[in-house]
């Protein structure tokens, strides 16, 4: 990302994006669909995929539970959208297949314009299953578009837009990709492109000057050029390792840091073992101890920098994050230090025990 500057109406410019949007294709794994960058955080991404594909004062079904399912959700109204949620869905339970199918079937005037789904809740370490959501919709012949929100999935988690059916996708660099905040990734299919004509009013994530500028390897407008370079160097080292090995990694490393969890005897917020994360895991401390002076207390002492509750659990639940660029050294290191400030706070538990079943986890895959 560190090189000079350049003009981005260049006559070579079309040689870094080009590659560039086809290598970015591949990794959401379309074949179909069409891929846009905007210079933007991943909450940006939640507004190019509304407007321009929902017409303004369109129903949409948010069936969620989690802080950035809520925040999508209050971005959609102040957008105009009409939002309807599962209420009573507690926070670490997964988006309800069944529960999504009854909705659009009471949907007799197909009211409702899109189905979102936060794939992978960041706040609580619950995946969503895609595909047996994708079936539920099919199911009950609804029209409803399907967009994942997968900031914390996309390039760690297994993800496959055409064959899931998944109509827009959005993910931030900040996360899987190893990069700075600062791009979201969209990919949209057929059926969410011919809808842009009939979207509401945007202007800076207006797709369709987008998209008709990058079929020359252009922009409309100033792209964030390090961010590109930076893209293009990660999605090199995805391919160097391979995507279903990116993936399987995740899954090693997650398992190693439950099985470090239940070694504490701690909790974790996700209530189904089939939904939990392979990128972060929220975990419940114990009665009378303040998860956000643990927190501090980790990072002012261990130098050791938690994931703080959000919504519901500020104070009584921490997070691990483990995706990116890392390994069983980083994990355990992690994991170590965890042990000590939990001791710190008065927490009670053998010192090693969850680097230990972390190292048996991964002796026995």
């Amino acid at each position: 990302m560190h090189r000079a500057s350049e003009d981005h109406r260049s006559v070579e410019f079309p040689d870094l994006v080009l590659p560039l949007l086809d290598q970015t294709r591949r990794l959401f794994a379309t074949a179909t669909g069409t891929v846009a960058l905007f210079p933007s955080s991943g909450s940006g991404g939640w507004e190019a995929a509304l407007t321009n594909t929902l017409p303004a004062g369109s129903h949409v079904l948010l069936p969620g539970a989690g802080q950035f399912a809520s925040l999508w959700g209050d971005a959609a109204r102040r957008l105009g959208y009409e939002v309807t949620t599962f209420a009573d869905l507690a926070w670490g339970a997964p988006p309800p297949p069944d529960r999504i199918a009854e909705a659009l079937n009471s949907d007799r005037d197909r009211h409702i314009a899109a189905v979102l789904i936060v794939h992978n809740e960041t706040s609580t370490g619950v995946t969503a299953d895609l595909p047996a959501i994708r079936r539920a919709i099919d199911s009950t012949g609804h029209p409803a578009l399907l967009m994942s929100d997968g900031v914390s999935a996309i390039a760690s988690l297994e993800y496959q837009h055409d064959a899931w059916g998944v109509d827009v996708a959005i993910t931030g660099s900040q996360k899987g990709l190893m990069l700075p905040a600062g791009l979201a990734l969209l990919a949209l299919s057929q059926r969410a492109l011919d809808a842009i004509d009939h979207g509401a009013p945007r202007a800076y994530f207006d797709l369709k000057p987008m998209l008709a500028q990058n079929q020359t390897g252009y922009f409309p407008y100033t792209p964030s050029i390090p961010m590109l370079y930076g893209l293009r160097e990660s999605l090199a080292m995805l391919r160097e390792e391979g995507l279903p090995e990116v993936f399987a990694r995740h899954a090693r490393l997650a398992a190693g840091v439950r099985a470090a969890v239940a070694a504490w005897k701690l909790s974790i917020c996700c209530r189904e073992r089939s939904a939990e994360s392979n990128t972060v895991t929220t975990i419940y401390t114990p009665d009378g101890v303040d998860a956000s002076k643990l927190i501090k207390h980790a990072f002012t002492r261990y130098n050791l920098s938690l994931g703080g509750g959000l919504g519901p659990l500020a104070g009584k639940a921490f997070r691990i994050g483990h995706l990116g660029d890392l390994n069983e050294g980083m994990v355990l290191g992690a994991l170590g230090l965890v042990e000590m400030a939990l001791l710190d706070s008065g927490v009670k538990l053998d010192p090693g025990a969850g680097v230990a079943a972390a190292q048996r986890s991964w002796l026995a895959s």
